[in-house]
C-alpha cells in the first residue's frame, strides 16, 4: 500500500528530492573546474553502458527492476535505448555552475513501444515512456509551509542540501500536446507534454526548449527569478501501470 503525504506520496517525494540531492553531489565530486568541460556528455558512447558522468538513480533503497538505459547502433549512429518494463530509473547528468545563458536544451527522441495503461493524471497511471527533465534548485522559502516541511524532513534523511523542483518535458501516449501538468504524487515535478498519440511512432522527432522560460512559466507561482540549474535527466517508468514500453533518445545538448 503507497503511504500518502502532503505531496500526495512520499514515495515519489522523497525520490526526486533524493535524485536531486544527488546531482549535486556528483558535480561537487567529478568536476575540475581547472579544465573545461562540455555542458551535457553524448550519454550513448562507444560502450554499452550510458557514458559518465550519466548514471542511472531510482529510488531509496529500491528493489524494484530499473529502467534499463543503453547505448546501441541504430539509424547507423550511436543512441540510448531507454526500456522500462515495470521498472524505474533516472539516467542524470550532474551540471555545476552552467552559465546563466544556457537555457537552450536540445535533442531528438523517437517512441517505438508505447505503454497503453499510462495516464499521467492519476497515481495508478503514473508512468511515463521517455521524458526530459531539467532540475533546479529552488530556494526553500519559495516553497509553502507544507512543503518546506516535507523537504526538510527529507534533507535530514538524506544528509543532503536537497533542491526541489524539475520541468520534465514528455512523449505521452494520451494527452494532446502542450498539455501541462502537475506530477500525481508531487508538485515538485511540473510537466508539458511535448508529443502525444498522434505523433507517429518509430521516427525520429527533434525537440528544442528554453528551460528558463519553461520553469518560469511552470513554477511561476513559486518563483520570479530564475534558480540554477544543477541537471539534466533521462528517464521513463512502468512500475505504476506494471507496463512496459521502449524509446530512444540521441543528439541532447545544452547551449
Amino acid at each position: 500500500m503507497r503511504s500518502t503525504g502532503i505531496w500526495g506520496g512520499r514515495r515519489y517525494a522523497v525520490s526526486a528530492l533524493l535524485l536531486l540531492s544527488l546531482v549535486a553531489s556528483w558535480a561537487q565530486r567529478g568536476t575540475d573546474l581547472r579544465m573545461p568541460q562540455p555542458l551535457l556528455t553524448p550519454p550513448a558512447g562507444s560502450m554499452d553502458a550510458p557514458a559518465t558522468p550519466w548514471r542511472v538513480v531510482g529510488l531509496p533503497k529500491q528493489s524494484k527492476p530499473f529502467t534499463r538505459f543503453s547505448a546501441v547502433t541504430l539509424d547507423g549512429q550511436r543512441v540510448l535505448r531507454v526500456d522500462a518494463a515495470s521498472s524505474y530509473g533516472n539516467l542524470v547528468h550532474p551540471l555545476l555552475n552552467p552559465p546563466q545563458s544556457a537555457r537552450n536544451l536540445s535533442w531528438r527522441w523517437r517512441l517505438d513501444e508505447p505503454n497503453p495503461a499510462a495516464d499521467l493524471r492519476l497515481k495508478e497511471g503514473d508512468d511515463s515512456p521517455v521524458k526530459v527533465c531539467a532540475m533546479f534548485d529552488l530556494p526553500l522559502a519559495a516553497l509553502s509551509f507544507g512543503e518546506r516541511q516535507l523537504l526538510r524532513l527529507a534533507r535530514l534523511g538524506a544528509g543532503e542540501s536537497l533542491p526541489s523542483a524539475s520541468v520534465c518535458y514528455v512523449w505521452d501516449n494520451r494527452l494532446a500536446p502542450g498539455t501541462v501538468l502537475d506530477n500525481a504524487f508531487t508538485r515538485r515535478i511540473r510537466t508539458i507534454v511535448l508529443r502525444g498519440p498522434e505523433a507517429p511512432l518509430r521516427g525520429w522527432v527533434a525537440e528544442q526548449r528554453d528551460v528558463a522560460a519553461d520553469f518560469l512559466r511552470l513554477f511561476g507561482d513559486e518563483a520570479k527569478t530564475l534558480p540554477p540549474l544543477v541537471g539534466v535527466a533521462i528517464a521513463a517508468d512502468a512500475d505504476n501501470t506494471r507496463g512496459r514500453s521502449l524509446a530512444f533518445v540521441v543528439d541532447i545538448a545544452l547551449e
